[in-house]
């Protein structure tokens, strides 16, 4: 005699295996969810700095707190994102254990990857915006036009600095001969744009100066300033090593910020899944009087 089959058992191989509605609703909430911790975490990092000194928190400190937050916010939102999309899911019956944990997996770790994905392609813009008005507020305070300005201008103007300032625009070095002042605008302003352009160049290209343009720029600084040329070699030499440090600095920040969100998405991923697990778990298991009875894991 057939097999009596209730009306609500689904057989294996009578619809697909991949739930594509839970795994767009759980992968929905964890975007969004993952949307509403950034929020919280800018705040939380506008209240940890401060702009005065031996007030807030170091910058490597801050750092740190930074990565190890983006981690937590990965799994928190994950973990609801893969919870949500095994718990939604169509009931399976008739299927080993080991297979149905299997599908609660895949469902957890498809819904995290589709959450991902939306959160880097469609809230990427809201997530702009909310670390844009984070930045603002902390540079508020300083000129819109100076937030402009370029580093490279920034080293150019330590090279031809002055122990003191010029009378007038491009007026001649304050220890010139005889104590006068020479308007000379053209030939500082062009100084000035000619180690710009080699400056921005060699950065760009090697990370340093070419001796030749090295040993020309410090012709120029001692023609401009008024300093001996071993004073001007040293100078060069001097700011040089600043841009290099400000940009190997800029290197290892950007190396972490990589590590720690590749941590992000691997525990983000392993949460969702694991999330996904007990959410199957619960779905399939048996009420009683006593409560829920969870699934066997096999």
């Amino acid at each position: 005699m057939d097999t009596l089959i209730r009306s609500t058992d689904i057989m294996p191989g009578t619809v697909s295996a991949v739930s594509w509605g839970s795994i767009a609703a759980g992968g929905i909430a964890a975007a969004a969810l993952s949307l509403a911790l950034l929020a919280l975490g800018v705040g939380l990092g506008l209240a940890s700095v401060s702009p005065w000194e031996n007030s807030g928190v170091s910058a490597s400190t801050f750092n740190n707190i930074t990565g190890a937050y983006l981690v937590i916010m990965a799994v928190m939102s994950s973990a609801v994102g893969g919870y949500l999309a095994a718990r939604m899911r169509t009931k399976w019956t008739g299927l080993h254990t080991n297979e149905v944990f299997f599908r609660d997996t895949a469902h957890g770790f498809a819904a995290w990857a589709f959450g991902t994905v939306i959160s880097v392609s469609v809230l990427a813009g809201a997530a702009t915006h909310i670390a844009a008005g984070a930045a603002a507020g902390l540079g508020s305070s300083a000129p819109s036009a100076a937030q402009s300005v370029s580093p490279s201008q920034v080293y150019v103007d330590r090279l031809f600095r002055t122990e003191a300032g010029p009378s007038g625009p491009g007026s001649a070095p304050a220890n010139a001969p005889g104590g006068t002042t020479t308007s000379a605008p053209a030939g500082n302003e062009a100084a000035r744009a000619e180690v710009n352009r080699l400056w921005t160049a060699s950065f760009r290209e090697g990370g340093d100066l070419a001796p030749a343009d090295r040993t020309y720029i410090a012709r120029l600084v001692a023609a401009q300033t008024g300093m001996s040329q071993q004073d001007a070699d040293r100078r060069v030499t001097e700011v040089v090593n600043q841009a290099k440090d400000a940009a190997d600095k800029a290197r290892r920040a950007a190396m972490k910020l990589a590590f720690w969100m590749t941590a992000a998405m691997i525990f983000g991923a392993f949460a969702a899944s694991l999330a996904a697990v007990e959410g199957g778990q619960l779905r399939d298991g048996t009420w009683t009087e006593r409560g829920l009875v969870k699934r066997a894991w096999a």
